[in-house]
């Protein structure tokens, strides 16, 4: 496997920048503290994980061959994201963060990071785009797509973990009543700005 180095450059670049699973990282570190985003960290981990597979699979080039699949993949992830947007802004400006970590479980904020990432079709283009650059003839080509799998995924929690910490320390100011006013505001409208985005891009992007 070529450049394997260049790729985990191009992988940790793309994992950090401003997307809906960072949005969704941010919000729960500053809900439930490190710990608590881990949950949401795996299932976006998990969520990449799958589209590394299906990308490779019939379903990627049903998806690039039918506009038709691509639509209806796209609004079903758009009108969640949206969904999720509406949701943060609806959010009381004083929230408990204990009530608000009782209230959603260790297995809920993993289904939102895996549905966050999973109902996205744009990683399936961006992977099938990538893998064949880092792949070489000569070699097994199941054994590097499944390292290019496995190395995005791993990649996707040091990234997303490495924005927790940082998070963390601002935690405290965010977590009062202005501040967690404005982090909901914040990230409902990034919610709402990634879907509204997802529904109206178009299938070359």
């Amino acid at each position: 496997m070529e450049q394997y180095l260049l790729y985990v450059a191009i992988a940790s670049a793309t994992i950090a920048s401003p997307g809906p699973g960072v949005v969704l990282t941010i919000t729960n570190v500053l809900r439930y503290g490190f710990l608590g985003a881990i949950p949401g960290i795996l299932g976006i981990s998990g969520g990449m994980l799958c589209i590394a597979t299906i990308s490779a699979t019939t379903l990627a080039a049903i998806l690039a061959a039918s506009a038709m699949a691509f639509t209806i993949f796209k609004f079903i992830g758009a009108a969640y994201l949206i969904y999720l947007g509406i949701k943060m802004w609806r959010l009381s400006s004083t929230f408990d963060l204990q009530i608000q970590t009782k209230q959603k479980s260790h297995k809920l904020r993993f289904a939102e990071g895996f549905l966050i990432t999973l109902l996205n079709p744009k990683p399936i283009f961006f992977f099938m785009a990538l893998f064949p650059q880092f792949i070489t003839p000569s070699e097994n080509y199941q054994a590097q797509f499944i390292a290019l799998a496995l190395t995005f995924s791993f990649l996707v929690v040091i990234v997303h973990c490495t924005y927790a910490i940082f998070l963390k320390a601002a935690k405290s100011g965010l977590s009062t009543p202005r501040g967690s006013k404005l982090i909901s505001r914040v990230s409902g409208s990034f919610y709402m700005v990634f879907g509204v985005g997802l529904a109206t891009s178009h299938k070359s992007v």
